[in-house]
């Protein structure tokens, strides 16, 4: 399979065509070998318009929502980036990809190791995986100049808030458990400026701050 040109027909196709236009997005987009992020026996479905499970009843997101949120970001290079949610590690790479310096947290010992040993693999140095509860963020490293969460939660946890820096913005999926909308929150002299981008489902977000093991 020639995962390069299946990587431009993505981009081409999925991305630019929904309105997409930040090119270090697309730059990123067509050179992270997404394939390298997925299952091994789904390898061949990599680069189609779908998310794709990652075991651990996880799953790494359609490239056009993980295009959607990066652009979102407006990440010019340089910025400090906080991650809920490593998964697989591709929304990461794609981050790093755009010049950001990258902390994620994954709550999920397995999916922490498997993402941790194929970044170091692809060298991606400018980035720090943690293993943990992301709902009460990493506040060693903060404040972040942006927070990306990707799994749905209840509501903006307190502590993304306290950890990103003046000027800084959140992209939140917010809702319940089986949908969301897109979110963001800019901070703009201390207070919380939110605009709604679009609907969208993600995975729960799991923790203390965010639902319970259970879903309820």
């Amino acid at each position: 399979m020639n995962y390069e040109l299946s990587r431009k027909q993505m981009v081409d196709q999925q991305i630019i065509r929904r309105g997409v236009s930040d090119p270090g997005v697309l730059a990123a987009m067509q050179k992270v070998p997404r394939h390298l992020f997925v299952q091994e026996a789904l390898q061949y479905r990599a680069y189609d318009d779908n998310p794709l499970p990652i075991g651990e009843a996880q799953t790494i997101s359609q490239p056009y929502i993980v295009a959607l949120m990066s652009q979102n970001l407006n990440i010019k290079g340089g910025e400090k980036v906080l991650e809920i949610g490593t998964g697989s590690g591709y929304q990461a790479a794609v981050l790093a990809e755009m010049g950001a310096k990258v902390f994620t947290i994954e709550r999920v010992e397995k999916l922490y190791h498997n993402s941790r040993k194929l970044l170091e693999e692809l060298k991606y140095h400018d980035i720090a995986v943690k293993l943990g509860d992301g709902t009460i963020g990493w506040a060693e490293h903060a404040p972040y100049d942006r927070i990306i969460v990707t799994a749905g939660a209840p509501e903006v946890p307190k502590a993304y808030w306290d950890q990103l820096a003046e000027g800084g913005r959140i992209a939140i999926p917010v809702g319940d458990v089986h949908v969301q909308s897109l979110v963001l929150v800019d901070k703009v002299e201390g207070q919380q400026v939110k605009s709604e981008v679009c609907g969208c489902v993600f995975v729960p977000l799991i923790g203390k701050y965010g639902w319970q093991t259970n879903g309820q």
